[in-house]
């Protein structure tokens, strides 16, 4: 299936894999906003995986966050993938694994050393089988 990187037009269908209910569609425009600024300034590397007649059957994304050297590491970005999405009828054909490993892919080639993600239950084997370990230290705070 080809794959091809997402642009700033793509920004409603990366809007879409970011919030695929319907519940959360009222969430779709300021993300598709931000991610289509995100794209033009190079801080958001997204890969599409198109079906027949070029409609987009699954997606992932890199966010690159400029997070500022650490002990260790002098590196100062910061990657994380988002958006891994694919079309119920194109599950389990390895398409997340392609699209995520490009991620991954560009990450290195911009001299990213950390990689973080969130996932679900669903998407912890495919994860792991890629590299990823859960950590223990992470927290989160919300306002």
């Amino acid at each position: 299936m080809p794959v091809r990187p997402a642009t700033p037009a793509d920004a409603p269908t990366l809007a879409r894999h970011r919030f695929p209910d319907d519940a959360d569609a009222g969430e779709r425009a300021a993300y598709a906003a931000w991610v289509a600024g995100a794209v033009e300034r190079g801080l958001y590397l997204g890969f599409l995986a198109e079906g027949e007649e070029g409609r987009v059957v699954a997606g992932a994304g890199l966010t690159l966050l400029e997070w500022g050297p650490t002990r260790g590491d002098p590196q100062p970005w910061r990657g994380r993938i988002v958006n891994v999405w694919t079309d119920p009828d194109f599950r389990r054909r390895g398409l997340a694994r392609e699209l995520v490993t490009r991620c991954v892919e560009a990450a290195r080639e911009r001299g990213v050393t950390r990689l973080s993600l969130g996932t679900t239950e669903a998407g912890r084997a495919l994860y792991g089988a890629l590299g990823f370990r859960a950590s223990d230290t992470e927290m989160v705070r919300r306002e």
